[in-house]
Parts: structure tokens; sequence; C-alpha cells
């Protein structure tokens, strides 16, 4: 996509999201995030160099409709991106789409129970077997699996390419923000800065931010109990 069309379309949905936010209580950012609403957070995105995922995933952009669905929220921002045949929803009659509530069915009940999803949300694991279950391609990587330069080379290359997507779980209170694990897409990534941009589905709390790479594989690099005490990670999807 030619950069002047990316930074009239970031500038418009840029807009949409300070508008959307306008009322937002959300938390204050530690010093080394960057706020994607700030001059210094829309410069990095129109300098970007792998930027392809962000215009379909912010034209899908969702916020996690309860504390336990942001893996729920990111799988649905992800399957809209890539327009897949989705399930009807009866209030947009005929129309179809991906939502938070038609996501979740008896098929994946098998995988993961709703009344567990609701308790405790979604593992990394869990997270891939879900998004598995639908017509994409799928891989999982645990951090303590691969390395710094592996997550950099991998990730800045799906975003950079059309119909590809990288949905991260990281621990919050590794990069300043509160508390426990959590799960958003990856947007872009800034060479210059060494940044990704999390489009953080809980934007009730935080806005979407710039984080630095090391930083950010290092709050996936972090055990979570409820996946047997495997690190956090990251998938990477591509229709």
């Amino acid at each position: 996509m030619a950069r002047n069309l990316v930074n009239a379309v970031a500038g418009a949905i840029l807009l949409l999201l300070f508008a959307l936010d306008a009322s937002a209580q959300t938390l204050p950012l530690p010093e080394a995030l960057i706020d994607l609403r700030s001059e210094a957070g829309e410069e990095l995105l129109e300098d970007a160099d792998a930027h392809e995922a962000f215009v379909p995933l912010s034209a899908n952009f969702v916020t996690q409709k309860n504390q336990a669905y942001c893996g729920v929220a990111s799988i649905v921002m992800v399957l809209n991106a890539l327009q897949l045949p989705a399930p009807p929803v009866p209030e947009y009659d005929p129309y179809r789409t991906f939502t938070q509530d038609n996501l979740l069915n008896a098929k994946t009940d098998a995988i993961l129970p709703r009344e567990v999803l609701a308790k405790q949300g979604m593992t990394l694991d869990e997270l891939g077997r879900l998004l598995a279950a639908h017509p994409v391609q799928v891989e999982v990587h645990h951090a303590g699996d691969a390395s710094l330069e592996e997550f950099r080379s991998q990730a800045r290359d799906y975003l950079g390419r059309e119909r590809h997507f990288v949905v991260i779980n990281y621990l919050r209170k590794a990069i300043g923000q509160e508390t426990g694990g959590h799960i958003s897409p990856l947007a872009a990534y800034d060479a210059e800065t060494d940044r990704f941009l999390i489009l953080d589905v809980s934007r009730y709390k935080y806005p979407p931010v710039w984080v630095a790479a090391a930083d950010l594989f290092k709050a996936m690099n972090t055990t979570d109990k409820d996946n047997q005490n495997k690190t956090r990670g990251y998938v990477l999807i591509r229709g």
C-alpha cells in the first residue's frame, strides 16, 4: 500500500480513535511507552517500516466486552480483518460479522469452556487452538523457546505483509502497566526506534501504545501458571 495512502487512512482512523477515547478514563502510561494518540506516536506510525496490519485491524478495532475477553476480542479483530465467512448476527440480519458473542459456540467449548474463559481468560496455547479452528494458518511461539531477534524478525515480516497478523500474550506489569497477563494484536513496527505498536483491546484501560521490542519480548518471556508455567509469547496468523 502506498505510503501517502496509508498516512491518509491512518490519519482518519486516528481521528476515530481520538473520538472513541475522548471520554475514556484511561490509566496513566509509564514513560517507556508512547501513546499512539500523541504527536510522537503519530510520527512513529507515519514512519513505520511494517504497517500492513494497521488499517485492517483498526477498521475492526473492538473493546473487549469484559476483563476476561482480551483473547476473544483479539481473535474477532483478526478474523474480521481477514474478511472470513462469519456467523449471522440477528440484530444485523442479513449481514454477518464475527462478534465476541457468536465467536463462542459448542466447537470452541471443546477447546476452552466458556465458564473457564469467563473466570481466567485464555492462555497462549488456547488462543492458538481457537484461531486454528478457522481457515487460517497459525503458528504459536512461546517466548522461552524463541529469542528477541527471532521474534523481531518474524513479527516485522508478518506486519509487512497483507493478510498476515501477530497477536501477543504478555505480562502487563513487565512493561509498567497494571498488572496481569493480557492479549492484543500488534499493528506496526518502526525499525529506527525498534518499537512495536500494540492495539490494546482494553481501551477503557489503556490506549494503543508503542513499546520497545526488547521490553515487549521480556513481557512475553514470563510464565503463565494457567498454562502449566509455560512462557507467554506470540501467535502468527496468515489467511
